[in-house]
């Protein structure tokens, strides 16, 4: 959600750069370290009961991984006040070095090349209460109207290790994943994946769930609640697709009406990203007590039964209220944050500008494409250009929310320059094939963008994502000649643009240099293509 890789040596103090300061945790968190680098995630099972008498969690998380290098040292990631009570590998207990929030985990056993190989981590605590989720997340103790506990976790940016003993570096994602969640006996326990077995115990229920896909760590959720189900199943590009939805039990009436917006939402995004990345997984959308996340295959919604962001249209142009925001926003990010996922979060980029994107597209392909067209740059009213898009590498620092709406305007203006709707939609159907479950860096992504595209969109990539500026196209017209140049640009942006001269399409060519041209028709009636994001100027 939700608007609002490299190494780095271990005893690092600080790392000091123009955007801030940061310590040492903030590089043992955010950078590959060598005790993360030499094993390869392969499976977790989360076994844990939740109490929300007294707000703590229990239980164990089993890690099964690959060793890819001999090592004896494994960095797993738990923050306080949780605390490991134990560590075991084939009976034995292993001794375990804490700094910070990173536990040194060291191994007995002999770490042979190839071998698959489990540790089964015992922990218990109080976990961090979110402040304001999901943008300072944590676990989010709340009461329903009837006064009943009405609990979930948020954790992107914070880190699923708020909750959860685990790898927390979205580089290397779990192959598959149990999670067990015992809950009181009248409530619900609901996480990812799907729901394989329930288990009545005395005084509490344990609810078992699977999820058979690769799965990033902070789209791991579990949610409680009195909660109801109601599903139904639509026939998608892969088949039938289970969709699952669970809401308050006196919300139900309001969900079956409101939650019509989800198969709509899987219809346009199957016909612009292509097939829903995880149809052995279902899809299920589950009432919280926050805004919404898009957690994989149960993706959290809070947005009170309303269309557009909590009933505001964030693009004023009225589009915005002909949709629910967090079940369009939140299930976009099926296909760009869990099919398709940053390697570091200082290209969250990647997740937020396609998603934020993708609500225009949505509009698109229900009502047209002025409709989406209206929307996305209706956006652009909420960029600040306050720092770029990409943050800072290896620190756990993600760049500007500019990220979202002039991360979707970039991608509406590159748009314009490609040559058809048809190519336009290979495109983003190609980005969901190629990287097809898999985490991604943004030279990645510009890379195939390039390559589809055939064009050099270097300069492009950098202006938008890597700079504040925005294109200025200064130009004069004198008769029937007009002259122009882009200004506040960086080397070697050559961005062409759409012009109409009575209403015809035409050209420009603009570099820092001026150009002159002469075009037949009345040039007075010039009009620059408002769907490219740049600032125009007209000299006289």
């Amino acid at each position: 959600m939700k608007k609002i890789v490299r190494f780095f040596p271990v005893f690092l103090l600080m790392v000091l750069s123009s955007h801030g300061q940061f310590t040492a945790q903030d590089t043992l968190r955010g950078s590959i370290t060598p005790e993360r680098a030499w094993w390869d995630l392969n499976f977790y099972h989360l076994d844990i009961k939740v109490d929300p008498e007294t707000k703590t969690i229990s239980g164990k998380n089993t890690i099964r991984y690959q060793v890819k290098q001999k090592h004896k040292v494994l960095q797993v990631d738990l923050q306080a006040p949780m605390k490991i009570t134990k560590v075991v590998q084939d009976g034995k207990d292993l001794k375990v070095r804490s700094n910070g929030n990173a536990h040194f985990i060291s191994l007995q056993k002999k770490q042979k090349k190839g071998a698959f190989n489990e540790i089964v981590i015992f922990y218990s605590g109080k976990p961090k209460e979110a402040v304001n989720a999901p943008w300072d997340g944590g676990l989010s103790w709340k009461k329903d109207s009837n006064g009943k506990p009405f609990v979930a976790t948020s954790c992107q940016g914070l880190g699923a290790s708020v909750w959860w003993p685990n790898k927390d570096h979205m580089y290397d994602e779990v192959d598959s994943m149990a999670i067990s969640v015992e809950v009181p006996k009248d409530l619900m326990g609901i996480a990812n994946g799907r729901l394989r077995q329930v288990q009545k115990n005395s005084t509490t229920t344990t609810y078992h769930w699977f999820v058979q896909n690769p799965i990033n760590n902070y789209g791991v959720n579990v949610n409680i609640g009195d909660y109801v189900q109601f599903q139904e199943t639509y026939k998608g590009e892969k088949g039938i697709l289970d969709m699952d939805y669970y809401v308050l039990k006196y919300n139900l009436e309001k969900a079956k009406k409101q939650f019509k917006d989800a198969p709509k939402m899987m219809k346009a995004f199957e016909h612009w990203f292509g097939p829903y990345p995880f149809y052995e997984d279902s899809f299920k959308l589950v009432e919280v007590p926050y805004l919404g996340m898009e957690h994989q295959s149960s993706v959290t919604y809070g947005n009170q039964y309303m269309n557009g962001y909590l009933g505001r249209d964030l693009s004023g142009t009225g589009w915005g209220l002909k949709f629910d925001f967090i079940i369009i926003h939140e299930a976009g990010h099926e296909w760009f944050a869990n099919n398709i996922t940053y390697k570091d979060i200082a290209d969250m980029w990647i997740h937020e500008s396609f998603t934020a994107y993708s609500e225009s597209i949505f509009l698109e392909y229900h009502y047209g494409k002025e409709a989406g067209a209206e929307y996305v740059r209706g956006t652009r009213s909420g960029i600040r250009n306050d720092k770029p898009i990409i943050g800072i590498y290896g620190v756990n620092q993600r760049g500007s929310g500019d990220m979202y709406y002039k991360g979707a305007n970039m991608l509406h203006t590159l748009r314009q320059w490609v040559e058809s709707d048809d190519q336009w939609r290979k495109l983003l159907r190609g980005l969901n094939k190629q990287f097809y479950h898999k985490t991604v860096t943004t030279e990645e992504i510009e890379a195939y963008i390039a390559t589809q595209t055939d064009k050099e969109l270097t300069a492009f990539f950098e202006q938008y994502l890597r700079t504040t500026k925005i294109p200025l196209l200064e130009y004069e017209v004198e008769g029937n000649t007009i002259t122009y140049r882009y200004s506040n640009i960086v080397p070697n942006f050559d961005m062409p643009i759409r012009i109409f001269i009575e209403g015809k399409e035409k050209w420009f060519f603009p570099t820092s240099e001026w150009a002159t041209e002469t075009f037949p028709g009345d040039t007075s009636t010039l009009i620059i293509d408002p769907n490219f994001y740049v600032k125009t100027k007209k000299i006289n």
